[in-house]
């Protein structure tokens, strides 16, 4: 492949990417897909891109033009069934922020994969933003020696007239959706910073009386959705999935038996990492046991600066030429099939996790093919189908508790 000749589906999301691919000679954006036809007008500098409203016309029409990659932007749940129908057309795939929303399909994207050979990443933009980019050099030094523990913390809430917009039909998957699931921006990093993956996890969710009151049309009324996981290096983590806390800030934290590092909201201006030492292990050079640094994109280069103007923090910006480095110079992202869907079922074994009081579950290595069979045709799911059939959970705690 000598250049991204790519495909974007789901618009609005996907424009902030569109922006930044537009910016590359490496990329060609040759069609634009979203059911809401609303979401394709007005699409400037993109002459020359086929649009779409149906998903199977994007794709025929697109291999006409020579499309080998596609950008999944669309739903939250329903990014698998598409990334499968992309990966058996041919197409490289990236997939904005989940990769499956059960654990069938977990299972099913995973072997396509590794039936078609085509390239699957996820695009996690979390991990790539300025101060957690310190933190993993950091942490990558061996500055924290063993690592004990870390915590992500991912808030995202609105007044109720925002809550409404983002959740356009009674179907809609923002309605729906338990705390737990939207983990990646908080588990990510994590996973990120100390190159670890999920073996276990327990999780537990809040009852919110706030968000109670939006019950009749926004059905995940809990606050608080948290997880606690064993990672295959011995470490323990903590995270949120999406919350819905009085707090707007995303933090991470990660402590080793010789230092910890910290960033994010409540460190400095939101763009520091603070490092802090035990005295018996403070560097000699150092002249306290706390050290609060600015993270700079600039330390990365060209690039870096590049990335200064771009969304979240730097982070859009990197998924775009993790992509290119990926689909064209073969270079392997981290977050790749099996990191994907290793967060994913993390996400849904959570959910089950805090239905029951944080029973412990495994998490699939889905490598392996006889794990994977254990999952097989789990398609438990709290999402209904837009007719509102089909959803096998409750997406919140019940209310009011069960006597």
């Amino acid at each position: 492949m000598e250049k991204i000749r790519i495909g974007m589906f789901g618009a609005w999301r996907g424009n902030s990417y569109i922006d930044l691919m537009k910016q590359e000679d490496r990329i060609e954006i040759v069609a634009i897909c979203d059911k809401h036809a609303d979401k394709t007008e007005n699409l400037q500098g993109l002459e020359n891109a086929d649009v779409y409203n149906d998903f199977d016309a994007f794709l025929e029409g697109g291999r006409k033009r020579g499309m080998n990659a596609v950008f999944l932007a669309n739903y939250f749940n329903q990014h698998a069934p598409f990334a499968i129908k992309c990966l058996e057309a041919g197409m490289d795939v990236v997939s904005e922020c989940t990769s499956a929303s059960t654990m069938k399909e977990c299972v099913e994207l995973v072997e396509a994969v590794e039936r078609t050979g085509r390239k699957y990443m996820i695009a996690e933009n979390y991990p790539f933003m300025t101060f957690n980019l310190k933190m993993e050099k950091i942490i990558s030094e061996g500055t924290l020696g063993t690592l004990l523990y870390a915590e992500g913390e991912y808030n995202h809430s609105g007044n109720n007239d925002e809550l409404r917009y983002l959740t356009p039909g009674p179907y809609h998957w923002r309605a729906w959706m338990p705390r737990t699931y939207y983990v990646t921006h908080a588990m990510g990093p994590l996973m990120y910073m100390t190159k670890t993956m999920p073996k276990y996890v327990s999780g537990r969710a809040v009852h919110s009386d706030l968000m109670y009151e939006i019950k009749d049309w926004r059905h995940n009324y809990d606050g608080v959705g948290m997880m606690f996981c064993e990672m295959d290096n011995g470490m323990i983590a903590r995270f949120t999935g999406c919350t819905a806390m009085a707090s707007d800030y995303s933090r991470y934290r990660v402590c080793g038996d010789r230092a910890g590092v910290e960033g994010g909201g409540y460190v400095g201006n939101g763009n520091q990492v603070r490092t802090y030492w035990f005295h018996h292990t403070k560097p000699e050079d150092e002249p306290s046991c706390a050290k609060l640094e600015d993270a700079d994109l600039a330390e990365l280069g060209e690039r870096g600066q590049k990335a200064k103007a771009a969304g979240h923090g730097g982070g859009d910006y990197w998924i775009i030429q993790n992509m290119i480095d990926y689909f064209l110079d073969g270079k392997e992202p981290f977050f790749d099939v099996y990191k994907g869907v290793a967060m994913s079922a993390t996400a849904i074994l959570g959910w089950r996790s805090a239905l029951n009081h944080g029973e412990n579950y495994k998490i699939p290595d889905f490598r392996i093919p006889a794990e994977r069979d254990a999952v097989r045709n789990d398609d438990t799911t709290p999402f209904p189908d837009e007719n509102g059939e089909g959803a096998t959970l409750p997406c919140a705690l019940p209310w009011p508790p069960e006597a």
